[in-house]
């Protein structure tokens, strides 16, 4: 499929089509005041940026039929979601759909995959493409059989007549029938004749990942693939002062050594050949390093005396204060990492001038314009396609490996090139989710109710996608490097560090305050729910800490101050399906924990209980079991959307009881899996179980994200009610509980 065609003055008139062209007069006329026209309504989701619908469905004259997404599969799920939301919308058999992916080749350009939207922007826009398909094909159906289209019926791919005669969407299809701009609203299918939406239809990702099958692109091979190693920086910052490549280019099977400034690399037939010289190169490089890293051991000193551009997002005064309990906390979140268990890769060619690169970057077009300014080429000679990567929940350096491959690439056309980091370069030169600190007070009244409340967050930007060729490793060490762009808070009603700051409970006086610090001193960017991580964790775990300053239940105590009902309806079905009473008391060295979000305040709600098993002597924290409850919508896959919140919670938990970057005053030290411990197969919770509230009808709410703050602080909670001890600096590790049951 091509890109949706530009309409030009030739085509119009020759087509016995009208060019209408509308322009305003009112500067010139100033005198004829009538009011501003209402703009007409846009199409819903990214029909609003790509409205042709054969940008979105394809349907080919044998029925064939594939559908097209701009947004990145990452383990989601969506692919099947969308495939299933296709086929009912156009009543054909699930299996008879293709879904293609991120191409910019191909597809719409979406932007990123990122912040659970991919379902409300992708999703919602092939829904209403796929009915107003099926409109139109039953209106051709119409006019070739000279009924009405009421008589006229969809099934299996064909518009059936009431006499039973069938024109299969084959027959009916025309070349542009589809190149019309999509309607603002289509009539969708009724929700209570639903066949393939609501179903757990088995995930089409799912076979070869299980199976050992090439279901990422590090399993990609193609012909005459060679195959790339890079040799990183010691350190941010350091210099490449001397390189004696002469011994490495005799090493069997090595191809070249590519040099560009401080960008070192090199190319072997074999892979194995790459890694012993990459060794070789490594050892024979000498590099000057220059000290610049902060304190690790007291970030919340460092972020919070940091130079920060400080704006009040949210401010409620209906009355004066009366509070009459004051209590006062500060949180802190470390720098973390993406952790990928498939460290970067990707394959890159140059043919005739035209560089194609398949990546798991989650932005095809953003990376495609990195790499087109990074290789001096225009971007129409630059295709990114994109392929699963072996973990992606965020920027990690999917597109710094993209921007190495082709780099590496322009220097051997006509070979395909295969980059792929090593485990310690991965750890140590991804962009890592920002460090944070939260400080929040907040009063009672004389009923127990919260009068006051008071939120401050400190944060980096929590975004430095490419979009330009500065946010990439390979385009900052080059000769001529490119400028790291200046840092930018990302607006809300999403945002960035202070997504999710604003609290969804109801209070009569309440202040947020965000402090956006534009000095970065380790590598950051978008990771896993963004600021919105740490934000609930922090007023999650305050939640509590008032509703026990009170002496009231922490599950009552929220719902006194939870005004949205689907909300309410969250947390009543977590609690009820957990088991949670009023005044309960865990088992011995047990506690449990309740937390609750809806996420950015405006995608899914969920809510999650948790009880905990803490090791008094160890200090080892184990989750022996999770209960949540969720409402995304109008559910289309049951069975990914608890993937999803499953999935939520155990990396939360590994984020909130383990990990944490560490440097020293120039390198980063956690550069493997011992240094930088994750979540090991033996801490897994016992078990999990994820309540869906099906909203049919609804708009889709994005669900990817909405379970990592409500199951840190829960777990928070619950370590706190079996131990009597609050902590509030992340990770909360065995070591650190040790020390609190202790003092």
């Amino acid at each position: 499929m091509t890109a949706p065609m530009n309409i030009d003055r030739r085509r119009v008139l020759a087509g016995g089509g009208a060019l209408i062209v509308s322009f305003s007069l009112s500067g010139a006329l100033a005198q004829q005041q009538d009011p501003p026209a209402a703009a007409p309504p846009s199409p819903p989701g990214s029909l609003k940026t790509t409205p042709y619908l054969d940008a979105w469905i394809r349907i080919d004259a044998d029925g064939h039929i594939e559908v097209f997404t701009g947004k990145a599969e990452l383990g989601q799920g969506f692919k099947t979601a969308f495939q299933q939301i296709a086929a009912e919308e156009l009543d054909v058999a699930f299996e008879s759909l293709k879904v293609t992916t991120a191409d910019t080749g191909l597809t719409a350009n979406e932007g990123y995959t990122a912040g659970s939207n991919s379902m409300k922007d992708s999703g919602t826009a092939i829904q209403n493409a796929a009915a107003q398909a099926r409109e139109l094909l039953v209106a051709e159906a119409a006019r070739r059989l000279d009924l009405p289209i009421e008589n006229l019926r969809t099934a299996d791919g064909a518009v059936v007549a009431p006499d039973g005669k069938r024109l299969s969407y084959g027959e009916l299809v025309t070349g542009d029938m589809l190149h019309v701009q999509a309607q603002p609203k289509s009539k969708l299918k009724d929700t209570a004749t639903f066949k393939v939406i609501g179903r757990p239809v088995p995930r089409v990702d799912i076979p070869a990942k299980v199976t050992g099958g090439a279901a990422y692109v590090q399993d990609m091979r193609l012909p005459r693939m060679v195959h790339a190693r890079i040799v990183r920086p010691p350190s941010y910052g350091a210099q490449l002062t001397e390189c004696d490549t002469s011994a490495v280019e005799k090493l069997p099977g090595v191809v070249k050594v590519v040099r560009d400034g401080n960008f070192l690399a090199l190319v072997a037939e074999k892979e194995f050949q790459a890694i012993k010289a990459m060794n070789a190169l490594g050892a024979a490089a000498k590099w000057q390093e220059t000290a610049r890293l902060p304190r690790q051991d007291d970030l919340l000193a460092v972020l919070t005396s940091l130079p920060s551009q400080n704006s009040t997002i949210f401010e409620r005064s209906n009355s004066p204060a009366s509070g009459r309990k004051t209590i006062e906390a500060t949180y802190t979140r470390p720098y973390q990492a993406h952790g990928s268990i498939g460290p970067s890769c990707a394959v890159a060619q140059l043919i005739d001038g035209k560089m194609t690169v398949w990546t798991h970057t989650q932005g095809v077009y953003p990376d495609r314009q990195g790499i087109a300014e990074m290789l001096r080429m225009p971007p129409a000679s630059v295709r990114l396609i994109h392929v699963e990567g072996s973990g992606c929940y965020g920027h990690n350096g999917a597109d710094d490996a993209a921007a190495d491959a082709a780099l590496i690439a322009r220097a051997l056309p006509g070979r395909p090139v295969r980059v792929q980091w090593m485990r310690e370069q991965e750890h140590a030169w991804e962009p890592f989710g920002p460090a944070m600190v939260t400080k929040l007070k907040a009063s009672l009244d004389d009923g127990g109710k919260i009068a006051d409340w008071h939120f401050d967050v400190w944060s980096n930007t929590h975004s430095m996608r490419p979009g330009g060729a500065g946010s990439m490793l390979a385009a900052q060490h080059m000769a001529h490097p490119f400028a790291v762009p200046a840092p930018r808070p990302l607006p809300l009603p999403e945002g960035g560090g202070d997504r999710n700051a604003i609290p969804i409970y109801t209070f009569p006086n309440a202040k947020v305050v965000h402090h956006f610090i534009p000095t970065m001193p380790i590598r950051i960017s978008a990771m896993r729910a963004l600021g919105a991580y740490h934000n609930v964790f922090s007023i999650e775990s305050f939640m509590d800490e008032l509703a026990g300053l009170a002496g009231v239940d922490p599950v009552e105590f929220r719902l006194k101050h939870l005004e949205d009902q689907r909300g309410r309806a969250v947390i009543e079905k977590a609690a009820q399906a957990f088991g949670w009473k009023g005044g309960q008391k865990a088992p011995q060295d047990r506690g449990f924990g309740f937390a609750f979000a809806r996420y950015k305040n405006l995608a899914a709600y969920c809510a999650i209980a948790s009880e905990v098993e803490v090791n008094r002597e160890t200090g080892r924290p184990h989750l022996v079991r999770a209960v949540a409850a969720v409402d995304s919508g109008q559910v289309v896959n049951p069975d990914g959307l608890i993937n999803q919140i499953e999935g939520a919670i155990v990396q939360s938990m590994s984020w909130t009881l383990y990990e944490s970057v560490t440097f020293d005053d120039s390198r980063i030290t956690s550069i493997d899996w011992q240094t930088y411990p994750i979540l090991r197969f033996d801490a897994v919770p016992e078990s999990i179980e994820v309540h869906i509230i099906d909203r049919p009808g609804q708009p889709f709410l994005g669900s990817g994200e909405t379970g990592q703050g409500p199951a840190a602080a829960s777990i928070a909670n619950a370590i706190a009610n079996a131990t009597g001890k609050r902590l509030r600096n992340l990770p909360l590790t065995r070591k650190r509980i040790k020390e609190a049951i202790d003092a």
